[in-house]
This record gives C-alpha cells, sequence and structure tokens, in this order.
C-alpha cells in the first residue's frame, strides 16, 4: 500500500520498515524511530496539501456570461430608452420598448445553460459508478493528453498469481501444479496461496503429501507418492546441488528476465518443472488502455516495482510510457515532469502513495476500493475497480462540454437577434414586441435549454460507455 510493490518484499534484522505495509508472514518486532509529523504517512499528506493548493479554482464561464449580458440588458434599455426620447414617440411606447429589452434579456437561459448540464451529467454518472467530487475537474477531462496509470491494484490485481507453468520433457504442468500445490496447502505465504488458487481454478487435485517441512528462506520440502519433493526459489537449487534444463530452464530465464517470480519444483533430485508468478493483469486493463489510445490519449504508467516488472507489464499492454521503482513522493513529480512537457494529465490510482500524484494531476481519479486518502485526494472516484472507467470518464467530459456549449450558444444567440426586435429596431415596419411576447420569448429560451440539457441522456456516445 505504501510503497506500490507487487510482491513481498525480504527484511533482515536492522532494516527499516514503513508503517502502513503488510508483514506477510511470522513475528515481526520494530523500534519506532518517527512519530507525528516526522511519519512517512504525515510526508505524503503534505506532499497532498501542496499540491491541492497550486490548482487553479476558475469561475465557471457561465457565470462571467450571465454578469456580461445582465449589463448589457441594463444597458440596451437605457440606452432603448435615450434613443426613443429623441423621436416623436410618446413615453409609453418608450417605456414599453425599455420594459420590453430589460425583460427579453433576462439571463435565465444562459443560469440555466451551464449548471443544468452539471446536475444531470454528475446524477447520470453517478448511477453508472462515476463520483464527481469536483466539477471542474471533470470539464478539464475532455482536453486530456495523457492517463497515467498506477501499475498495483490499478491494471493489475495487486496480487500474486501464476503467470505460466512449465514442465520438462518427460511430464506435465498438471502433474507440476498438482505437486507444488500439495506441498504449499499449509502455506500462507503469498506465493503458496497463488499456486494454490491456480490449481483450483484448473481443477487439478493438489497431491498428497507427508512429512511436511517448512525450509526457512528456501522453500517447503516433503514425501510425495514416496519421493522427496521440493517447491522453492534458486536458494534451494543451490542448497540440493541441481539445476534446470532445457525447455524448464529456458522458461525459467525468460520468466525472470521479465521481473517474474519463479519458483522450482523437485522431485527425486531431479527439477520437474517451474511456475511463474507475477502481479495478474486486471483483464479490463487492456481493452481500457486501447479505448485510449484510439481517441488520441497517451497512457502512460507508474510503479514502484522494478523496471523489469514495469517493461513487462507495458509490453504487454501497449502502454506508450511507464516510470518504474517510484517512491511515493517522487509519483507526483513524475505528473509534474509530463506537465512540464505541456501535458494535460490525469492520474488513475488506489494507495496512499498514490495520493500526491493524485492531487497534483489536473483530474485526479481514483478507484472506489482503493484507500480513504486516494479517495478523498481525487476529483473522480469509480466505484468499480475497472479501468476502462478512465476513458468513461472522458466521455462524460466531452458529451457535458458539448451540450453546455450547445445550451450558451442557443441563449447568446437568442439574445442577439431578440434584443433589437425588442428594443424597437423594425418599429417603422410595424413590427414591435410587446412586454408580455417578450416574457413569453424569454421564458422559451429557457425551456429550449432545459431540454436540449435533458437530450444529454440520450446522447449515444454516452449511454454506449456507459453501460
Amino acid at each position: 500500500m505504501i510503497t506500490g510493490e507487487s510482491r513481498p518484499i525480504g527484511k533482515r534484522s536492522g532494516d527499516q520498515v514503513v508503517a502502513g505495509t503488510v508483514n506477510g508472514s511470522g513475528a515481526l518486532s520494530v523500534r519506532v524511530t518517527r512519530i507525528g509529523e516526522e511519519t512517512a504517512l504525515a510526508g505524503i499528506m503534505r506532499l497532498v496539501a501542496e499540491a491541492q493548493a497550486s490548482k487553479s479554482r476558475a469561475q465557471a464561464i457561465a457565470d462571467r456570461t450571465a454578469m456580461v449580458l445582465t449589463y448589457i440588458a441594463i444597458g440596451a434599455g437605457i440606452l432603448t430608452t435615450f434613443a426613443w426620447l429623441l423621436t416623436d414617440r410618446g413615453g409609453d411606447f418608450v417605456a414599453e420598448r425599455a420594459v420590453t429589452v430589460v425583460v427579453i434579456a433576462c439571463p435565465h437561459a444562459l443560469g440555466f445553460a451551464v449548471p443544468l448540464v452539471i446536475a444531470i451529467s454528475t446524477t447520470f454518472a453517478a448511477r453508472n459508478g462515476l463520483l464527481v467530487r469536483n466539477r471542474l475537474a471533470l470539464e478539464k477531462a475532455r482536453d486530456l493528453d495523457v492517463v497515467v496509470f498506477d501499475k498495483t491494484g490499478t491494471l493489475t490485481l495487486g496480487e500474486l498469481g501464476v503467470a505460466g507453468v512449465a514442465a520438462d520433457d518427460q511430464g506435465a504442468e498438471e502433474h507440476v501444479l498438482a505437486v507444488a500445490a500439495g506441498l504449499e496447502q499449509r502455506s500462507e505465504h503469498p506465493l503458496g496461496r497463488a499456486i494454490v488458487g491456480e490449481a483450483s481454478s484448473r481443477g487439478v487435485k493438489p497431491s498428497a503429501v507427508t512429512d511436511f517441512e517448512a525450509l526457512k528462506g528456501r522453500g517447503v520440502r516433503a514425501r510425495v507418492d514416496g519421493y522427496a519433493a521440493y517447491v522453492g526459489g534458486p536458494r534451494l537449487l543451490e542448497t540440493l546441488g541441481v539445476r534446470a534444463d532445457g525447455r524448464v530452464a529456458e522458461r525459467a530465464t525468460a520468466w525472470s528476465s521479465e521481473g517474474r517470480t519463479v519458483v522450482h519444483v523437485v522431485q527425486d533430485n531431479r527439477v520437474v518443472g517451474a511456475i511463474a508468478l507475477a502481479d495478474v493483469i486486471r483483464p479490463e486493463s487492456r481493452a481500457a488502455v486501447q479505448r485510449l489510445k484510439e481517441t488520441g490519449v497517451r497512457v502512460a504508467m507508474i510503479t514502484g516495482d522494478s523496471e523489469d516488472v514495469a517493461n513487462a507489464v507495458a509490453r504487454e499492454l501497449g502502454l506508450d510510457e511507464h516510470f518504474a521503482q517510484v517512491l511515493p513522493e517522487q509519483k507526483a513529480d513524475r505528473v509534474k515532469e509530463l506537465q512540464s512537457r505541456g501535458l494535460r494529465v490525469a492520474m488513475v490510482g488506489d494507495g496512499v502513495n498514490d495520493a500526491p500524484a493524485l492531487a497534483q494531476a489536473d483530474v485526479g481519479i481514483a478507484i472506489g476500493v482503493g484507500t480513504d486518502v486516494a479517495i478523498e485526494t481525487a476529483d473522480v472516484v469509480l466505484a468499480r475497480s475497472d479501468p476502462r472507467d478512465a476513458m468513461r470518464v472522458v466521455g462524460l467530459s466531452k458529451a457535458s462540454y458539448r451540450k453546455m456549449v450547445q445550451n450558451l450558444a442557443w441563449a447568446a444567440g437568442y439574445n442577439v437577434v431578440a434584443i433589437p426586435l425588442a428594443a424597437g429596431v423594425l418599429a417603422s415596419l410595424g413590427l414591435v414586441l410587446a412586454p408580455a411576447v417578450g416574457a413569453l420569448l424569454m421564458s422559451a429560451s429557457t425551456v429550449v435549454v432545459a431540454l436540449n440539457a435533458q437530450l444529454l441522456r440520450r446522447d449515444p456516445n454516452l449511454v454506449g460507455r456507459l453501460p
């Protein structure tokens, strides 16, 4: 949760640990060296506060436009009054023209133009699992240049899973998995749980074992069908004096180069297979990356994991860019780096270590099952752990903005035509508007804006992206 690494990191006596991380198994005694404002979490919260304070809070365009139109309405009314006073028209006619101008120019439609769209879009989004906490950030999402995903827990499941099984020429993958699952059934280690889970999902029955023994720092051993069997990493092979050959060795070497954890299965002093374990990529991640790239948005990834692990995930998902071995306080710096290139950045994350980057980004998007710190920092919260919803945020922003522009164009355009008519520019042709007609037209413009905003619910692009 703090470091962003997907694999357990071994610690020895004297090593530094961080509060908030998870102790996989065994007892742990620690000496507290920092408290209060000196802790890692307090440092992260300071970064969040700094990033939030630096964000601009621009006023909504509708407010500015409505204010300008108010001045225009008053000014047009005064100008109309003086213009007709210079003619031989009576006072009643002059007053009627001035009142009609002020009534017809009333900025009701402009007042509704944007807030109505915002209300409808945010309500519609909430029903589809997108919780908007900052509407100004939502408006920015339409202009994004790059979406940066945290890896662990966002693009991946955040838990180890079996990425591959290799067997030697004399055996089958099912046999390797059965032996490994049999030995790991009693293990509390994340690697062991992943192997047992994979066997269960494949319908492979774990082998019956006897004389089970845990080998500290190396793996486990037991007897299977009368033979001594072992499951463990490279240190186990060194201890036993055996090595993998042929297909198993090739696959193990390839997996190691991709940053995956490799454990070997040894039976009767012979390496019969190997199993690769890695942070499992979410099934939805590929579609999320593809959809964003199709719309011209670059996709990047930030992770605290090693370069090998990051390279493997980036290659598999087809990412444009990635940053590996990034500490919590450095994630916000990576976002700043992208912004310094003139890019508008969205950050998608779920952990405490993502909070500074979420605050720094132009649009911060938190996975709903993430930590409270991340959720409180984000502009938009995804109720589902589905990275495809990041694309839905962009779609919602574009659809909402389109409706806002349409409403503002109608509300402003209507006044361009209506105010001169109300002022009586066509009075010489016998065409004048009574105050009651002006009020009716003003109300009609408000109705048109409201109806157009309601059509947002039927936007085919929006509905298609928010199933």
